[in-house]
């Protein structure tokens, strides 16, 4: 089994607006859904823009200075022919509002549950290299970009499209010449919103990373707020922050200062387009070839054909926002989930034998992908090829960084080699489906991570649905019912964002009743007794005596009791497993494990 290789974190994929347009519509067709009939809502709402200028012109031409002189009866069926049409369209307009802000909501919403599952989909590379804010900016604030585009800019396109051509062809039918003097005055305008829509787009994706970054700097700011109180780093932390804030805020200004400039330019367009159409009017008037009303009416129609141009520069802002966010939330859905679920492939996979689980490393190698172009990437295992028997329980040991943890990722398949394959029962881990391969195998890590909820809620976590007597039965199991009851609120107590209402020992606590109430087949302890105290630990360690009897267990060794307890010991060294056997045997052996083991020695206070 070869691992594919590790594409650069998120990259914003290189396409072009349209094109991100048409793909981020693919993904969400819930804003198709019913389009027509929002459509014929949108027409009918621009009805009645379009019926005042009209009326208007008959108001005047035929009412006020018709051939038999002013005609009130005239003048009052115009007027309130125009009121009841622009009452129906009222209603209209509001009708399509609420059809659109309903679809782009539920679109949207299914778009970033999408985008959160596929980041839970990718690696644990590309969480290392990602940062963290940068990829809860994508799924909220990059979404909600485009939320308020769909909710008004996409409002505002419909109607103001429809309303540039219809007012288009009303001004045609009133007079071509002035119709001709302000699509001339225009045609400028149009071609400097061409040239500024790209420029517009870089700057909007810059003003997006930046914000990412802005919220990469608070983020780790707040959970680090501890380490920098500590190394009175206060300043510097400060620093690092207004200088994220600084660069969001410089991005934006040049965004804004440049959708600014468009709008003013809309402006003096609009003013030059008025001017001239009042001259020439005014000689067609005189002329007799235009009557006073429609001139009147044809000025109405200025306002209602420079509002949907002026109103562009917005729309256009706003799209552009929307655009660069729609791009950074496809680079997350673009990136390949190189460890995927054989669940969602044709066939669904391989399930995995029942009974106690055996594993199999068949030369496996692991190295991280290199970074940059002239960077090579760093090995961490090299041809690992091992047996952990059924039932059996193996401890792991080394110095730091000698590849203890990447091998009980490669067991979990939080990451997959670069060669060879591992084995679960015969059958290759990368064909296992996620649903049976989380929950025959169930791995404590070291920091003992809690979601803010109750100790309780944490536990259940382990098994849903597990009853609160059952919840506390598994603390009296593993010895910590004294502990629990010790504690103000007992089982109801609130552990805190990430846990840290309790200490780093209490928080390794709940995370073993986690895994105990799971009840998996094979158990990975990633050194989860190192932030317990001796007492703790000894109590800690006998109810784990029980739990991982009858069941594989793999524990990542930092205190000599975890290797005595294990049936055997795995000694890895520079990526490579350099000894193993029971620590009976093990000590007695010049190496690495007898090097480790007088060390335990010196430290402990015995000696």
């Amino acid at each position: 089994m070869t691992a594919p290789p590790v594409p650069s974190p998120l990259a914003e994929a290189p396409i072009g607006s349209w094109q991100t347009l048409r793909r981020g519509l693919q993904l969400s067709p819930e804003l198709r859904a019913g389009l027509a009939v929002t459509m014929l809502l949108a027409i009918a709402a621009m009805v009645g823009r379009i019926v005042v200028p009209v009326a208007v012109q008959l108001t005047i031409d035929r009412g006020l200075m018709g051939p038999g002189g002013p005609d009130v009866r005239r003048v009052g069926l115009y007027v309130l022919g125009g009121l009841v049409t622009v009452a129906a369209t009222t209603v209209a307009g509001y009708l399509m509002v609420s059809r659109l802000v309903q679809v782009s909501e539920t679109a949207l919403s299914n778009l970033r549950v999408r985008a959160f599952r596929h980041i839970h989909d990718l690696s644990m590379l590309h969480h290392a290299e990602e940062h963290r804010g940068a990829l809860v900016s994508r799924v909220t604030a990059d979404v909600d970009q485009i939320s308020r585009f769909v909710q008004w800019g996409g409002i505002m396109l419909v109607a103001n499209v429809g309303q540039l051509l219809f007012t288009t062809a009303i001004m045609l039918f009133y007079s071509w010449q002035l119709t001709l003097v302000v699509l001339v005055t225009f045609v400028p305008f149009i071609f400097l919103l061409r040239w500024f829509q790209g420029r517009l787009s870089r700057a909007y994706d810059i003003v997006r990373t930046r914000v990412g970054d802005t919220l990469t700097a608070v983020s780790e700011s707040v959970v680090g707020a501890a380490v920098v109180r500590a190394y009175g780093i206060e300043e510097r932390t400060n620093e690092r922050i207004l200088g994220a804030v600084d660069r969001q805020f410089d991005a934006a200004y040049r965004a804004h200062r440049m959708a600014s400039f468009m709008l003013a330019s809309g402006e003096v367009f609009a003013a030059v387009a008025t001017a001239a159409v009042v001259i020439l009017g005014v000689l067609l008037g005189v002329g007799g070839e235009l009557s006073a009303g429609r001139l009147v009416a044809f000025l109405f129609l200025i306002s209602l054909f420079v509002f949907p141009i002026q109103i562009a520069t917005e729309v256009l802002d706003q799209a552009q926002t929307a655009i660069a966010g729609w791009r950074r939330v496809l680079g997350v859905l673009d990136t390949p989930a190189d460890v995927a679920d054989p669940a969602a492939r044709p066939g669904g996979g391989q399930d995995i034998p029942p009974g106690p689980i055996a594993v199999r490393f068949e030369h496996v190698s692991f190295a991280y992908p290199a970074r940059g172009a002239a960077a090579e990437a760093t090995p961490v295992l090299h041809d690992i090829d091992l047996e952990i028997r059924p039932r059996s329980r193996v401890a792991v040991v080394g110095e730091t960084g000698s590849g203890k943890t990447t091998f009980a990722k490669l067991v979990t398949r939080l990451m997959d080699p670069t060669s060879g394959r591992v084995t679960i029962n015969g059958t290759p881990i990368d064909e296992a489906p996620f649903a049976q391969l989380r929950r025959r195998i169930v791995m404590v890590p070291q920091d003992g991570f809690l979601f803010d909820a109750t100790i309780e809620d944490n536990v259940r976590h382990g098994c849903p649905g597990i009853s609160h007597e059952d919840v506390r039965m598994a603390f009296a199991e593993l010895g910590l019912a004294a502990w629990l009851e010790a504690l103000p609120e007992g089982l109801a107590t609130p552990v805190g964002e990430r846990g840290q209402a309790l200490s780093i020992g209490q928080r390794q606590l709940v995370a073993l009743a986690r895994a105990y109430v799971a009840d998996p087949d094979l158990l990975i302890l990633d050194e989860a007794t190192s932030s317990v105290d001796p007492a703790t630990e000894v109590r800690v360690q006998n109810a784990l005596d029980g739990l991982t009897r009858g069941r594989t267990s793999i524990a990542i060794a930092h205190r000599l009791s975890t290797a005595q307890a294990a049936d055997e010991v795995l000694v890895f060294d520079d990526g490579r497993v350099v000894q193993r056997g029971p620590h009976t045997e093990l000590i007695g052996q010049p190496g690495v494990y007898a090097d480790l083991h007088a060390s335990w020695i010196a430290r402990s206070p015995a000696g």
